[in-house]
């Protein structure tokens, strides 16, 4: 999920009556929501589940175990400096260090449930297992998600400003409907994922993920593997919950080619990309004395390859006359 959606649930959990317990609240869970994201700082790192997007720091270990303590170590840390230099806290709350952490914790947790939900995915048990974990529940971003939490938080602070009671509750409804709205949704993509076996192609696919749309949350855009071959769908619930609304011809994807399997490791950038893609595919180009191998994920793009996601290698070809 994009950071303003993690920012608002953390946000919207705070505005519940949560940041009233410690001071630094409010902040510990909106670090603590957007926290696990802080990879993408580290791609350079020796680490492979460090340095992959998604990996050890959206996992269970990583981002829900290990960073929360380390987040409300250094807010603590901060408030201790603060009252060093006599800062007066507007907020008249005492340091609690353990709400502190609790709240670390509870932000935390919010991080991997979102991003979930969508086909990007993440490594759930990283670093003990590279598999990917996908719900399929939401698009990147989601307006849907983000008019609900935008609507609660500002009520639940303008109650809290004028002193009534039970300030909290216009934001724990946004809450409570965020969970329906993606119940709702990764309901429709088990059905969605189940589509092209129930009915024509009466597939038997290896993988298969269900993307939702922007505005029409309940539409899915199919992509699926089978024998070495992606085939992409439209599904749509309004029109049959158990069938595909079309599909497209099976289209190779080339994985098992030998020329591709080399180019697969040629440097290291292609293999941190396949080890990111959960569906490859590559396109063959072959010249007079070159061959281009371009790698993409049938996720994004389907079979053009979105430029954002692909990576390309040249290698020159075994043919006569050709220098070596």
């Amino acid at each position: 999920m994009d950071n303003l959606t993690h920012s608002l649930v953390g946000w919207a959990l705070a505005e519940t009556g949560l940041k009233r317990r410690t001071r630094k609240g409010l902040a510990a869970c909106v670090l603590a929501a957007n926290m696990p994201d802080i990879d993408v700082f580290f791609g350079w790192a020796p680490w492979a589940p460090l340095a992959m997007h998604r990996g050890f720091t959206h996992g269970l270990i990583g981002g829900v175990l290990v960073m929360p303590p380390l987040l409300a170590g250094l807010l603590w840390l901060l408030d201790r400096w603060q009252v060093r230099r006599g800062v007066e806290f507007r907020s008249g709350l005492a340091m609690h260090f353990g709400w502190l952490l609790a709240l670390c914790y509870l932000g935390a947790l919010t991080h991997p449930l979102l991003d979930l939900q969508n086909v990007y995915a993440i490594q759930l048990l990283s670093p003990m297992s590279e598999r990917w974990f996908h719900a399929d529940g939401l698009f990147i971003v989601s307006p849907w998600l983000l008019a609900m939490l935008a609507a609660g938080i500002p009520l639940s602070r303008r109650r809290a400003n004028r002193g009534m009671a039970h300030a909290g509750w216009p934001a724990l409804a946004a809450l409570a409907g965020v969970v329906a709205f993606i119940s709702l949704n990764v309901g429709i993509s088990a059905f969605a994922w189940n589509a092209p076996r129930m009915g024509a192609p009466y597939a038997k696919p290896d993988r298969v993920f269900a993307a939702p749309g922007p505005l029409r949350f309940w539409r899915r855009d199919i992509v699926w593997r089978q024998d070495g071959r992606i085939v992409h769908g439209r599904y749509d619930p309004l029109r049959s919950l158990t069938a595909l609304v079309d599909f497209g011809p099976p289209v190779p994807d080339n994985m098992a080619d030998p020329l591709v399997r080399r180019a697969a490791h040629a440097n290291a950038d292609v293999e941190k990309f396949l080890a990111w893609s959960q569906m490859p595919l590559a396109r063959i180009a072959r010249g007079r004395c070159s061959v281009t191998v371009t790698f993409g994920d049938a996720r994004f793009g389907g079979p053009a390859m979105s430029r954002g996601f692909t990576r390309t290698v040249e290698m020159p070809s075994d043919v006569a006359g050709c220098p070596g």
